[in-house]
């Protein structure tokens, strides 16, 4: 069975410049493995057509797949459609409907549509539209002619990153898989969210089940002191990729299962915490010392709502946590006491005390811990440790309500699709 093989391209100077930083690549070769596509290259490269067609027809000679952001705009700098055209050797020709559709955004706003915009309907000759329906670019789906009879298929979408990853999910994805459509097995893949350990001492608790020769795949990554657990299965149907991915979820569980808070890639403690409270109805506040509010915000944006009644965030130490939790209309309220100033943080890591104050004595905890890191990711440790520490605090006073993992809302998508 053939290897399908893609490079993943981003394109502007703004990212060549180190103005900005690339997340859409990241992203895209998750999609891609999840398909069962292999990513062997990544590029980035400058607004420059020559740069830009070397770029692509290199690409064009070792893979199956090329996926690329950025270059759809109507100014000068945007190069990618004629870029397209010269790599397929095709002239460029208006697209009527791309056209049509965005002359009726301009209208949608009241605006007339600058005559430039016009470029944006230009695809190479014999190209597929890929729709846009939140923006002005349209994203260009061409082919073009490698060895060995084959063809390297380019998809060239927007640089915003909401624009593209609704365009590659909902019409790139399925358009790849029919490709790859055949007598290949199934990929589904689960992640498990961990805190309070480190990378290497994870790695070294699951042993050989992150090695890269194991079946099914477990990948590990880390971010702002979450570690991720990527576990990738294949099988010839869903519930043999299923019965793959519970084995080992059960393994994780018996190595490293004290660590384990949730499941899903966008799961996080603060939902882990919400998601109990609200089962049993509860309501949690929270009071941030020092010189950060990180939980503050994390729990301002997290669904349930109802369960957060509010943060303080102050200078100094407070008195009375009770009369607080009191006026806050709260049965819970989690303390840092203190963030640290990051600019005189230095060797020696300063002692935080953690609270968790429930509605007796008996159902509060206080923890001291030193945290340290780099300090970029330092305060939102410290706040991570907080929130761990109420998760474990609620666990051990009350039945969880359903499961430690995360909720089957916030469980890790899958796509089916085949892999080589």
């Amino acid at each position: 069975m053939p290897e399908f093989l893609a490079e993943v391209i981003a394109i502007g100077d703004e990212m060549t410049s180190g103005a900005k930083l690339d997340t859409n690549t990241q992203w895209i070769c998750q999609r891609l493995e999840e398909l069962g596509v292999t990513v062997r290259h990544t590029s980035m490269v400058g607004d420059n057509m020559a740069a830009n067609v070397n770029v692509f027809r290199h690409a064009a000679t070792r893979v199956d797949f090329v996926v690329a952001t950025g270059g759809l705009g109507p100014t000068a700098d945007d190069l990618t459609r004629e870029c397209l055209a010269i790599v397929a050797d095709r002239p460029l020709v208006l697209h009527q409907p791309s056209l049509a559709h965005i002359e009726s955004l301009f209208a949608g706003r009241d605006r007339e549509m600058p005559p430039r915009n016009r470029v944006q309907a230009m695809f190479p000759e014999g190209a597929l539209d890929i729709f846009n329906p939140r923006g002005t670019a349209p994203g260009i789906d061409v082919s073009v002619s490698r060895v060995n009879n084959r063809h390297c298929r380019m998809f060239a979408l927007p640089g915003v990153p909401a624009e593209m990853k609704e365009m590659f999910t909902q019409i790139v994805a399925p358009r790849i898989a029919e490709q790859m459509a055949g007598d290949r097995p199934l990929i589904r893949t689960a992640i498990i969210k961990c805190f309070g350990v480190g990378e290497s001492e994870m790695e070294a608790k699951l042993g050989e089940m992150i090695s890269r020769k194991s079946s099914p795949r477990v990948g590990i990554t880390v971010s702002g002191a979450t570690i991720s657990l990527r576990i990738t299965a294949t099988g010839a149907s869903e519930s043999q990729c299923a019965q793959a991915i519970q084995s080992v979820r059960q393994e994780i569980d018996e190595k490293a299962g004290e660590f384990v808070f949730g499941e899903g890639e966008e799961y996080e403690l603060q939902h882990a915490v919400a998601d109990f409270l609200h089962q049993r109805g509860e309501r949690i506040a929270s009071v941030e010392v020092g010189h950060a509010a990180p939980i503050a915000n994390w729990f301002a944006d997290v669904a349930p709502s109802g369960i957060y009644a509010g943060g303080a965030v102050t200078s100094h130490s407070p008195n009375d946590l009770q009369t607080i939790r009191q006026q806050m209309d709260a049965d819970w309220v989690i303390v840092v006491d203190k963030y640290p100033s990051l600019r005189t943080l230095e060797n020696e890591l300063p002692e935080i005390r953690l609270s968790v104050i429930g509605k007796s004595e008996k159902l509060s905890i206080t923890k001291n811990v030193r945290l340290g890191g780099h300090p970029s990711i330092v305060h939102a440790r410290i706040g991570k440790a907080a929130l761990a520490l109420t998760r474990s605090h609620l666990l051990t006073h009350f039945s969880s309500p359903s499961t430690t993992h995360a909720s089957s809302t916030h469980a890790s998508t899958t796509h089916a699709t085949k892999t080589p």
